[in-house]
This record gives C-alpha cells, structure tokens and sequence, in this order.
C-alpha cells in the first residue's frame, strides 16, 4: 500500500493528511481542492472481497471499539428529545421508486428492497451473495457478484427506478465510476437512496479517532453534507436530505439522489 491515489470526486493530487485519523498503515486525508475525506491508500478489490470482507470487519469493529463510541450525556439527551433512532426507510421506498424495479448495491445478507418491489443485487462477499441472490430469484429479480463501480455496467441503460446504497458508498475506491454508472442504470426521473457515515456529525468531533464511522481499512471515503452533494453534483445528481432536522447529532447521512438531465 505504497501508492497514494488522487481524490476520488475531483482528481486532486493534493491533500492534507488527518494522522489522528491515520492508524498505521492507514493515511486518510482531506482533499485540498473538493474538501472530500477519504483513505489515500485503500487495498484492491481481492482483499475486500475476502480478507476484509465486511461481514469481517462489521463485527471485528464492535469488539475493537464496544464502550468507547457512546454518546456523551449532552448528545444523547438531544437525540432522544429528536427522536433520533435507528429506524429503517423502507416504508418510504414505495414512494420513492414508485414499486418498481430497485437494485441494491452492496446489499449484502440485509434484503433492503420490500415487496412489491422487484430486488437486484450487487454484492463484492462471496458468501452474502450466495445468500442474496438466492432471495432475489425468488422474488423474481437476481444478485450480481463483483465490485458496484464494475458490475453496475452490467445492467440495461435505465433499467431501475430506483437505487439503494445503504452502508456501501463509504467502501466504494472508484466512488465517481459507481455513481456514474448508477446515472445510467436510473430512469430519468430515478433516485438513490445513499447512508453514509457523517463525519461532519458532533459525535465524530467528541469521540475523535474511537468513533463508530472509521473502519479500516474498508472505510475509504467520509463524507459530510457538503462533500456528498459536491460529488452527487458531479455524477448528474441533485440531492434531497431525509434527516434535515437532525443531522448534526446524527452518525449517519440520510439522502435521496435525484437523476438530473445529464451527468455534471
């Protein structure tokens, strides 16, 4: 892991390293042209795909960090007068997509599509999808196994009426070629729903390097609001924030990304 890659949203060679943030031999840094945060010298697509496979590192991290990330007394009180939880949005999907076709991408083994949707898949874990495109076929749609920013061009133009990214554009290294890639499979009018870890949140600030949102070293872009909407503009998107009201208390950024007329 010698080789320090450019900024992933704009190409800019040069960035400010975070060392508080860089566990050895891990340097994330921010972004001197974009202001995007992200991991400068992620491992290949083989080593996320069995040797940090996420169902891997989800529980490695519980162990590594359990007592260390809860939320300060002033944050916790605010997020429950909020009424803050970690509830789902599938209700909401139905709306959002108008029932119809949905690819979830990096879907692992948590079935993020209800019915009446028809559920398509991508997922990089060889084991979660097995257990995913087992699902899909049942429910009339299938699961491709490989990398999203690669096998999303695997799908017909404007083939989905809806996306979803819950918990997965923070693992992807070729975050524009995805996104793109999500711009074509979209039919016009399409939107994405993205979760993101919000490393603009309080909690982040507080907790520093102990906080929930870092993973290493299948972490490889942290986002804030600002960030997300800069890189969601140049892939042709616009976009609609779900957790306006709570946001700076909150982990985790909530969005839809509408498709616009053409790519930025």
């Amino acid at each position: 892991m010698t080789d320090l890659r450019a900024c992933p949203s704009c190409d800019a060679t040069e960035a400010t390293p975070l060392p508080d943030y860089s566990p050895a031999p891990y340097i994330v840094a921010r972004c001197g042209t974009c202001d995007l945060t992200y991991l400068r010298n992620p491992v290949d697509y083989v080593a996320l795909e069995e040797d940090f496979a996420w169902e891997k590192t989800y529980e490695e991290k519980k162990v590594t960090t359990k007592g260390s990330t809860s939320l300060s007394p002033a944050i916790r009180s605010l997020r429950k007068k909020l009424k803050l939880t970690h509830k789902s949005n599938q209700h909401r999907m139905g709306a959002w997509f108008n029932n119809g076709k949905v690819l979830d991408i990096g879907c692992g083994n948590l079935m993020n599509v209800p019915e009446p949707m028809t559920p398509y898949g991508i997922e990089l874990s060889k084991a979660l999808h097995a257990y995913a495109d087992d699902w899909m076929r049942k429910r009339g749609g299938y699961c491709v196994h490989g990398a999203g920013a690669e096998a999303i061009w695997d799908f017909e133009p404007e083939m989905f009426d809806g996306v979803v990214m819950h918990s997965y554009l923070e693992h992807e290294v070729d975050l524009m070629g995805v996104l793109k890639g999500v711009w074509r499979a979209l039919k016009p009018g399409g939107a994405a729903y993205v979760r993101v870890p919000n490393f603009g949140s309080l909690n982040r600030r507080v907790v520093g390097p102990k906080w929930c949102g870092f993973r290493y070293p299948d972490h490889v872009t942290y986002f804030t609001l600002y960030s997300l909407r800069d890189v969601a503009r140049r892939a042709g998107f616009t976009v609609e924030l779900i957790n306006r009201v709570g946001l700076p208390v909150d982990d985790n950024i909530k969005a839809l990304l509408r498709k616009g007329t053409t790519p930025a």
